[in-house]
């Protein structure tokens, strides 16, 4: 083991902070201030946990991937399911954490944006669960391509803002809830779904998606003895992968590597690879690596997968590869796809397109290691809102 610390203050070496309007510190403080109390507070603790385990379904399964493991050859291949939870991915970790908070802090009201709507989903299961109104802001693109989850919003009770500004995806629905935060502070707590925006937001988010990798870590020195070789997930903002990757960055042995969103191909203006073609700058409240332009404004950005079609990265992940603890590689619409399917055909696990990201890179990787060696990648979510957009991605469409 290593030692890990990456914050001081505010900050994830460079990255991090609050760029916030002044109208929003008194809140972002409050907020910094009842985390930092709750997080160590046993009776908080106690109640989380029941709600991960009895309401969500906790611990999460970690899955041999037999079949894959003798296909591909080489490494042998674990999935973390989170695919199986409550909500159907790792966003209910995040939100019922943030909504059990908002309770504490006395705030009736949540409001989150979403871009594949499995954030949006978890926060108005939450809501519902907890008696909280709810509205959620998710870009009219991403309506129409996840109009099963605006549906499933709907039928929790939350109200859907598609939200029409900018290029009408992940990026303006954070402007849109950000927006609406500063007008109505007071009895409205927004839930964040990522690991990105002002502190302490970043922090916040990671210790509640870290269960991943608590888990994991646990599990797989209990099934094989060892840890793992590679720890691998799709990154947007970079949640499931934070919270995969947290509770193994001590461990000097294993490597970390992130899968951003290659869309066309980086070498293209369609893609969402924040870290392989970004750079520093400031936007959501924080600093870190982001798309832009030569002027140096955040640049329209693409991805088949509406979770990753984000123009930043969260900044402990910016910090991860500033100090080389991690690596991120951009993997193509294309290679997604295939990997979608693959992981379908072989093991009949339809895992959300977001999270077949990870698996198109343990495809690549998985025949050039040792059959000795062991990877763990995250299915950060399931696959049924993806069925109907890789149809028609693959020149087909469904039919009732």
């Amino acid at each position: 083991m290593v030692e890990y610390n990456t914050r001081t203050g505010t900050r994830f070496g460079l990255h991090g902070g609050q760029y916030v309007p002044e109208t929003l510190m008194n809140e972002i403080n409050r907020l910094e201030k009842a985390y930092e109390f709750y997080k160590n507070d046993p009776e908080f603790n106690a109640e989380l946990d029941a709600l991960n385990r009895d309401y969500s379904g906790r611990p999460s399964l970690l899955y041999y991937a037999e079949k894959m493991t003798r296909d591909l050859g080489g490494a042998k291949i674990y999935f973390k399911r989170e695919d199986l939870n409550h909500t159907g991915s790792h966003k209910i970790n995040n939100v019922l954490g943030q909504c059990l908070l908002a309770k504490k802090m006395g705030k009736t009201r949540v409001i989150a944006e979403t871009g594949a709507g499995q954030h949006g989903v978890a926060t108005a299961t939450a809501a519902a669960l907890m008696g909280l109104e709810c509205e959620i802001f998710m870009g009219k693109e991403d309506t129409i391509r996840q109009a099963l989850n605006v549906y499933r919003m709907e039928l929790l009770g939350a109200t859907v803002h598609p939200v029409t500004s900018g290029t009408m995806v992940l990026k303006d629905a954070v402007n849109e809830t950000m927006r609406e935060w500063t007008n109505r502070c007071a009895d409205t707590h927004y839930v964040l779904g990522t690991v990105m925006g002002p502190h302490p937001f970043p922090m916040m988010v990671r210790d509640f998606q870290a269960v991943i990798s608590r888990e994991a870590r646990a599990q797989i020195l209990e099934k094989e003895g060892k840890l793992p070789a590679l720890v691998t997930a799709c990154v947007g903002g970079g949640s499931n992968s934070m919270g995969m990757f947290y509770h193994f960055i001590p461990d000097a042995g294993v490597k970390l590597v992130g899968c951003e969103a290659g869309g066309k191909g980086i070498e293209t203006e369609k893609h969402a690879a924040s870290i392989n073609r970004g750079e520093v700058g400031i936007f959501h409240g924080m600093k870190s690596y982001f798309c832009q332009d030569e002027n140096g404004q955040i640049a329209p950005v693409y991805s088949i997968s509406a979770g990753l079609d984000y123009p930043g990265i969260g900044p402990e992940h910016a910090f991860l590869y500033d100090s080389g603890r991690a690596q991120y590689v951009a993997i193509t619409d294309e290679e997604a796809v295939c990997a979608f399917e693959y992981l379908a055909r072989t093991e009949g696990i339809i895992c959300a397109i977001e999270s077949a990201h990870a698996v198109a890179y343990v495809q690549k990787v998985a025949g050039s290691m040792s059959p000795d060696e062991i990877i763990i990648c995250c299915l950060s979510g399931r696959g049924d809102k993806d069925v109907a957009a890789i149809a028609r991605y693959r020149g087909g469409d469904l039919h009732e």
